[in-house]
This record gives C-alpha cells, sequence and structure tokens, in this order.
C-alpha cells in the first residue's frame, strides 16, 4: 500500500521511504541491519515495513544495495 486512504500518512511506504532516504544521506552506506537500528531511531518502523521501503527505493533508483551495504544512487 503506498497511498492508503483510510490510514494515517505515516504508515505508507512514501513516508517510511523518505525516513530510509534521510537516514541515508546522513550517512554514506550502511550495512543493511545498522540501516534499520538507525532508522528506528528516527521512527519506530517494523522490519517487514523497513523491506517495502527499501524495495520502493530500489524500484525508482534512489537506493541500491551494493557489496552487503546499501546506499544512495544519487
Amino acid at each position: 500500500m503506498l497511498l492508503p486512504d483510510n490510514v494515517h500518512p505515516e504508515n505508507s511506504i512514501y513516508y517510511n521511504g523518505s525516513i530510509v532516504l534521510q537516514v541515508l544521506q546522513n550517512n554514506d552506506k550502511l550495512e543493511m541491519l545498522e540501516l534499520y537500528h538507525k532508522v528506528n531511531q528516527v521512527q519506530n518502523m517494523s522490519f517487514p515495513v523497513f523491506i517495502l521501503s527499501l524495495d520502493w527505493l530500489y524500484l525508482i533508483d534512489a537506493a541500491e544495495l551494493k557489496k552487503e551495504k546499501v546506499e544512495l544512487c544519487f
């Protein structure tokens, strides 16, 4: 669910993806679990939502996994 019409915006993949992007912009490259830990310091997010957010960021070419680390594409 990218843009839910009956739940709070904090539960959308767009919003959670923006949190992941914010953390990635403040850190160069992070391992996936380290990134998850840092994201949870900003916003409490379940691991499945975190993975869906990473999938979304990968699909729009905003982030990718290189050598076991997540990094920005731009």
